[in-house]
C-alpha cells in the first residue's frame, strides 16, 4: 500500500501481469494525479517501505529504475500518467511491536497556518524527518499529533541543528505549487548565523557549486567542487566581535551575518561560509573543532544557525506571506554576551 497522505492511502495502479512469487520480476507503476510532482525518490521510499533511502538512490543510480523507459535521477519530478519501472527489492525485516519507537505526539510553535499550509518554528536538535538511523522527526510527530489531518508533507528541509522557519503543506495542491516556486527561487530565504573568523566585506555574494558525497563514516557531506551543482548565497555583515569575551577563549574575531539564499543546496550556507575562512561556530561537521571547544566554555551549546525569515506567495492564494521566527533563547542570550562581555548561561 502507498501513503499519499496522512489517513489518505491509495494502492499505485500496477499494470503489468501478476506472476507467482518464484517468478518475480520488475514491475511498472504508473503515477496517479495524486502523486504528480514529487521527486523520484522520494515516490519510491513511499511505495517501497521497509528499503532504505540509500539503497533506493543506489538501484536509480544503477539504471534499475526507470522512467518512461529511460534512465532518471534520484531528483527527476514524476508527473501524471508517467510509467515507473520498479526493480525486486528485498524489504527490511519487519521489527517485532516492542522494538518500534513509535513517534510521539508533538506540536511545534506555530508561526502560520491555514488550510493549505502550515509553518512551524523548528528547535535545534530535532530532525525533520526520520531515516539514517533517526525513528522519527518533526513530520511524523506532528502527523501524530493531528490522526484527522488528510494530508502533511514536509515542503523543504532543515539540518537536525538548524532551528526555524519549516514549511508544511496541507494540501497536495499547496506542496506543488510551494515546489514550482522554489524551483523559480521566488520564496526568499534569510538566515542568521555566527561565524568564526573575520569577513572583509559587509556585503558579498558567493557562488561556489557544491558537490554531495559520503564520508569515511557513512555520513551525508558536502564539498566545493567543478563537479558539484551551482549555489548562490548573498551574505550582509550584522556585527562583529573581536574584543573582551571573544579574546578571553583565545578566539580572534566572531562576525554575525545574515545569509540569503538564491538556490537550496545541502549544507549550502554552513560550506559556504567554510569556505570563506569562516566557519559557523558550533558547527561538528564543517567547523573549527578547536574552536567550538572554546564557545561551549562561554555558553554556546548547538551550531548557530537559524532561518530567521522567509517572504513568499502563499501557494494557492498568491497573498504575500512574510513571516520571521526570532532567536531561540539560547543564541540571543549567547549575542547578548558578547555584546556585553559574559559569559553565556542557561536559565
Amino acid at each position: 500500500m502507498f501513503c499519499a497522505a496522512q489517513g489518505g492511502c491509495k494502492t499505485p495502479q500496477i499494470i503489468e501481469k501478476m506472476l507467482p512469487t518464484s517468478k518475480v520480476s520488475a514491475r511498472l507503476a504508473a503515477v496517479g494525479e495524486h502523486e504528480a510532482g514529487q521527486r523520484l525518490d522520494n515516490y519510491l521510499i513511499k511505495i517501497l517501505k521497509g528499503v532504505p533511502k540509500s539503497h533506493i538512490q543506489r538501484i536509480i543510480r544503477a539504471g534499475e529504475v526507470r522512467l518512461n523507459k529511460k534512465r532518471c535521477k534520484s531528483d527527476s519530478r514524476i508527473a501524471a500518467g508517467d510509467i515507473v519501472r520498479i526493480p525486486p527489492v528485498r524489504t527490511a525485516e519487519r521489527q517485532r511491536p516492542s522494538e518500534k519507537a513509535a513517534a510521539p505526539a508533538r506540536e511545534f510553535d506555530i508561526v502560520y497556518e491555514d488550510d493549505a499550509l502550515l509553518v512551524i518554528d523548528k528547535p535545534s536538535g530535532v530532525a525533520v524527518h526520520g531515516g539514517s538511523g533517526i525513528s522519527f522527526g518533526v513530520i511524523e510527530q506532528i502527523r501524530r499529533a493531528r490522526p484527522e489531518a488528510r494530508y502533511l508533507e514536509l515542503v523543504h528541509r532543515l539540518d537536525k541543528d538548524t532551528s526555524g522557519l519549516l514549511m508544511i503543506a496541507k494540501k497536495r495542491g499547496a506542496l506543488v505549487k510551494l515546489h514550482e516556486a522554489i524551483r523559480s527561487g521566488r520564496p526568499e530565504k534569510s538566515y542568521l548565523a555566527l561565524g568564526v573568523g573575520k569577513l572583509p566585506d559587509e556585503r558579498f555574494h558567493v557562488k561556489l557549486p557544491l558537490f554531495k558525497y559520503t564520508g569515511a563514516a557513512g555520513e551525508k557531506m558536502v564539498r566545493v567542487s567543478g563537479e558539484g551543482q551551482s549555489a548562490h548565497t548573498v551574505f550582509k555583515v550584522l556585527n562583529r566581535f573581536s574584543d573582551g569575551l571573544p579574546h578571553s577563549v583565545g578566539l580572534s574575531h566572531l562576525t554575525l551575518v545574515e545569509a540569503a539564499l538564491k538556490t537550496g543546496r545541502t549544507h549550502q550556507i554552513r560550506v559556504h561560509m567554510q569556505a570563506q575562512g569562516c566557519p559557523i561556530a558550533g558547527d561538528e561537521r564543517y567547523g573549527d573543532f578547536q574552536a567550538n571547544r572554546r564557545l561551549q566554555k562561554l555558553g554556546l551549546k548547538r551550531m548557530f544557525l537559524h532561518a530567521a525569515r522567509l517572504r513568499l506567495e502563499h501557494p494557492l492564494t498568491g497573498a504575500e506571506l512574510v513571516l520571521e521566527a526570532p532567536l531561540p533563547q539560547e543564541l540571543a542570550r549567547f549575542l547578548a554576551a558578547l555584546e556585553h562581555g559574559g559569559a553565556a548561561r542557561a536559565e
